[in-house]
């Protein structure tokens, strides 16, 4: 674990789901921010003991990119009553519209973050264009349930997968633009107005923070 600045720190972990013969690495990132009232956990995977002991200090807040990326977020709200921001998960009606396949492909919707829909847990759902109540905004393509969100106590921009690093520096990914379902020019439209803010570190949940500079050549 490393601070990059004063209460914003970063760590990484093997990712458990990961198999062999997947396009991104087993290691991922993981970031918290304590902004003096809030701890906020995003993409949280094997949180360090010294982050579990500042939660006790603060309000703990989960803020997940993608509702894939829950991670261990189902065990941090069992131990901490965190509450968790995310976007919704796919209906089964959104599977068959996006990616167009059968109903009976779609079954009954995606199985990401299941128990968080079933009721076991605080859950408060965003979409591109929200602002969070503590001050984080949310950009991304409406649907794609993969936002990148400007952090702007931190001067911060935390990615899921719409941006990612694997070794190659920055660059638009995603589920919908791996399947051909968007382009990387309409992903990138939808994330570039984020440059209008005063963007000092990029915070991946895929790849090393980095600077302004990436996100500018990522988006370009």
């Amino acid at each position: 674990m490393r601070e990059l600045k004063p209460g914003l720190w970063h760590w990484q972990a093997p990712h458990p789901e990961w198999t062999e013969g997947e396009e991104w690495p087993r290691v991922v990132s993981s970031y918290a921010l304590d902004d003096g009232e809030r701890l906020l956990l995003f993409d949280p995977l094997a949180v360090p003991d010294e982050i579990i002991a500042l939660a006790s200090a603060r309000e703990p807040v989960i803020v997940l990119t993608a509702p894939w990326h829950e991670r261990d977020a189902e065990r941090l709200v069992e131990r901490l009553g965190a509450p968790v921001y995310t976007e919704a998960p796919d209906s089964a009606e959104d599977i068959v519209r996006k990616f167009k396949v059968g109903p009976e492909r779609a079954g009954d919707g995606s199985p990401d973050v299941r128990w968080l829909k079933d009721g076991k847990g605080e859950a408060h759902w965003y979409t591109p264009g929200d602002t969070l109540p503590f001050g984080i905004e949310a950009f991304g393509l409406p649907g794609h349930n993969d936002a990148i969100l400007w952090v702007e106590s931190a001067r911060a921009v935390v990615c899921g997968d719409s941006l990612a690093d694997w070794g190659d520096g920055l660059r638009p990914w995603g589920l919908l633009l791996r399947m051909g379902c968007v382009s990387e020019e309409e992903l990138a439209d939808s994330l570039r107005p984020v440059l209008d803010k005063p963007v000092e570190l990029v915070l991946p949940a895929h790849g090393e923070p980095a600077g302004r500079a990436a996100l500018e050549r990522a988006l370009a």
